[in-house]
């Protein structure tokens, strides 16, 4: 079952969810939005890709979920990332609103080798070839372990379909109302 919501600015009227969840491609602006709803709406942020980079030291994946368990135990959030065959169990059973970036592959490739010359970027130059690839391969494969993984933890969570840069903008003017 796939509950498509095809105008997100009226779903968001007469409608607070107080757990979201966040999806995307690398590079389609999951964190930039994670951050702009958080500020306009006091949910507080998990970014999923902040809390892995800490861990990356330790790849202790059992922690990594306790950590997942104990952020998404709270009554608000917004979550971002991806991470669904270690996240989708304990964060979609609780969201109440799904965020689905879908943005034109090329602008994600662009976005994404942008970001690496930015200072003080998490993201590094080393890591690029494989994120390019990651982006190429998105749509058949990832897309597929996510969707899988979204139908089988939050089939009726509703999701927003976010597919261009002026329906992000239109979704973010739509929560100062």
């Amino acid at each position: 079952m796939r509950a498509e919501i095809e105008n997100p600015p009226n779903l968001v009227h007469g409608m607070s969810p107080r757990r979201i969840v966040v999806l995307g491609c690398s590079g389609s602006g999951k964190t930039s939005l994670t951050r702009q709803i958080g500020e306009k709406t006091g949910l507080p942020v998990i970014c999923l890709d902040e809390m892995s980079r800490r861990l990356s030291s330790k790849g202790d994946r059992s922690f990594f979920r306790s950590l997942l368990d104990e952020a998404h135990a709270k009554d608000a959030w917004i979550s971002d990332g991806n991470f669904a065959q270690v996240s989708f169990d304990i964060r979609l059973p609780r969201a109440e609103l799904i965020i689905w970036l879908e943005l034109p592959r090329i602008l994600c490739a662009w976005r994404v080798c942008r970001r690496v010359f930015r200072q003080g970027e998490p993201h590094k130059l080393r890591d690029l070839p494989a994120v390019l690839a990651f982006i190429g391969r998105f749509n058949r494969v990832s897309r597929t372990v996510i969707e899988v993984a979204r139908s089988t933890h939050g089939p009726k969570v509703p999701v927003i379909y976010l597919k261009s840069v002026p329906e992000i903008t239109g979704f973010l003017r739509s929560l100062d109302t």
